[in-house]
């Protein structure tokens, strides 16, 4: 729009006036809600921080956040041509109820519950903005966070206790078979004059968490619309995890047996878990190359085939 015309249209002026001061005011309430968001979750992080997120098994929530984050400032584009329709109603109900939950779930120190109501509180404050259509744009950076809230230990048990004796048992027998003095007595392995138990940390429950965050991240942001290979790489994680705390286990047992437990903790043991991650994506981005690759020579075959017949 030219100058003469908003001299000679007052009124257009005055509509491009409100609707910058719309954007502005609307600027300030998300920038609000924001920060009543971080000072209400604040205590939460303090905890986390102090706790789980300095253990193996939940050290990557924060990077779990920082990648919803990063999801989320993606979806900015759609919000120009998003038709939003704020959903006052519902969005109270939601965000009351959920902080409600909070503070009574951080008066009890019932942690996972505490954090987990970071998404009906935040799906809460995109209603009274947006409505549903918002909460839509945002759906999948929301559910992402879903893997930053920490699992009860009864359901880690329920895994980890199974998942780590079948380890061991793999593992033994694995080496029985090349002629190792080895014996196994539940997840305590006995290789040589040496005793190893075979601690949660290596049943591979904590690296299945990771390993499927970074999955589904990289299949949502950087593989297309083929459902085959997003498939495949979905349903790979697990197999992939198990595959590589194996040769974890493994070398944690051949490694005590010809240097001994006491070089083996410590250390070592910490390097082979950031060496069983390494190499547990490996192979996930290498399944994915094999997949690309089978689907573009079977491309190939189908072009030649078809031009063979039309000759």
């Amino acid at each position: 729009m030219s100058v003469n015309s908003l001299k000679s249209d007052p009124m257009a002026g005055v509509a491009l006036s409100t609707r910058s001061e719309s954007r502005r005011v609307s600027l300030f309430y998300v920038g609000a809600v924001a920060a009543s968001f971080l000072i209400a979750y604040l205590p939460t992080y303090v905890t986390l921080a102090k706790g789980p997120w300095q253990t193996e098994q939940e050290g990557h929530g924060p990077l779990i956040m920082l990648a919803a984050a990063w999801l989320a400032w993606q979806q900015r584009g759609k919000l120009a041509s998003a038709s939003l329709r704020p959903a006052p109603v519902a969005g109270w109900i939601v965000l009351l109820s959920s902080l409600l939950l909070m503070v009574i779930t951080r008066s009890q120190n019932i942690q996972m519950i505490e954090v987990a109501t970071q998404l009906p509180v935040l799906l809460g404050c995109l209603l009274l903005i947006g409505g549903w259509p918002l909460a839509r744009i945002f759906a999948f950076p929301l559910t992402f966070l879903i893997f930053s809230v920490p699992p009860p230990g009864w359901l880690m048990d329920a895994f980890t206790v199974p998942l780590k004796a079948w380890i061991s048992d793999l593992v033994t027998n694995f080496l029985y078979a090349l002629d190792y003095p080895i014996a196994q007595n539940g997840v305590m392995i006995m290789i040589g004059p040496y005793e190893l138990m075979v601690k949660d940390a290596c049943s591979g429950m904590n690296s299945i968490f990771a390993l499927s965050a970074i999955g589904i991240f990289y299949v949502h942001e950087f593989v297309d619309k083929n459902w085959v290979r997003r498939l495949i790489l979905i349903t790979s994680i697990i197999p992939i995890t198990i595959v590589a705390n194996f040769l974890r286990v493994l070398t944690l047992v051949l490694a005590s047996y010809y240097m001994g437990v006491d070089r083996v903790e410590g250390l070592f043991h910490d390097l082979t878990g950031i060496a069983l991650f390494v190499f547990a994506l490996a192979l996930f981005f290498l399944l994915d190359g094999v997949i690309l690759s089978i689907g573009y020579l079977t491309a190939r075959a189908l072009r030649s085939g078809g031009a063979t017949r039309r000759a």
